[in-house]
């Protein structure tokens, strides 16, 4: 979510090229008539020369046919399910950003970008894909990977966030070891973005506290498919998350 929506969870061609020897093969035949065998050797060179060229020429033309069959699978726009296939991959060793250099982030945002020009989900909040339990994969909230720890002490389990789009309820937490908490309510400011305004966190996931009224943010989700989700905060974090439970309910 936005780096203020997520935040809380810290606190918890080629030319074809003409044979040298062409200009020779095209030079006037001799014009002595002294003997007819050495004009009809020189002819019958010439037409084999001409054979020769025309062969070279042929072959030359072939393999640029070749090389401009290729070009199509270059302008070839990229499917989405490609897309997503280089994104994971791209930001799989990454550790869900806290390894990523600034050529690491520079190359998953660019991806990112690819696939939110090809979103098929063009109104997110009416979207029944946008309900469930999703795991985030990949950030570069440096607040939220709390880079400024030691990493002994940052949070390594899984971090997940839960939207109901019926209740406009959102939830993140946090698993081992810290298990902290926080619900926020959504107040919808078009289609795809959304202010989120916490209300209450649980530290270790038992404490209840309630969130103090600074506790806010905004989220656009910018890609949206059952399966991946792409969103950016208000402070322009990049936030890469999968589905894992779309069944899953935020409480009240």
């Amino acid at each position: 979510m936005a780096s203020a929506s997520l935040a809380p969870l810290a606190m918890f061609p080629s030319h074809i090229k003409a044979s040298a020897n062409l200009h020779r093969l095209a030079s006037p035949l001799p014009t002595s008539s002294r003997s007819s065998p050495q004009r009809r050797h020189s002819d019958g060179f010439n037409l084999s020369a001409g054979k020769h060229s025309r062969e070279l020429t042929e072959t030359e033309a072939a393999k640029w046919r070749i090389k401009v069959s290729f070009f199509p699978s270059f302008l070839k726009k990229k499917s989405p399910e490609d897309l997503k296939d280089e994104l994971l991959e791209a930001i799989a060793p990454l550790d869900r950003g806290s390894e990523s250099s600034f050529e690491d982030q520079e190359r998953v945002d660019e991806i990112a970008r690819e696939l939110e020009a090809v979103n098929p989900t063009k109104e997110p909040l009416k979207s029944n894909y946008l309900n469930g339990k999703w795991e985030l994969l990949y950030t570069t909230s440096r607040f939220i990977l709390q880079l400024q720890r030691p990493k002994i002490l940052r949070p390594f389990g899984k971090i997940y966030q839960a939207i109901n789009t019926d209740s406009l309820r959102a939830q993140n937490m946090e698993t081992w070891p810290y298990f902290n908490q926080v619900t926020a309510d959504l107040v919808p400011l078009n289609s795809r973005r959304v202010a989120v305004r916490f209300d209450r966190f649980k530290i270790g996931g038992l404490i209840p506290i309630k969130a103090p009224e600074r506790a806010s943010g905004e989220l656009e989700i910018t890609y949206l498919d059952e399966e991946i989700r792409v969103s950016r905060g208000d402070k322009g974090n990049l936030f890469i998350l999968k589905m894992v439970d779309p069944a899953y309910r935020v409480p009240n």
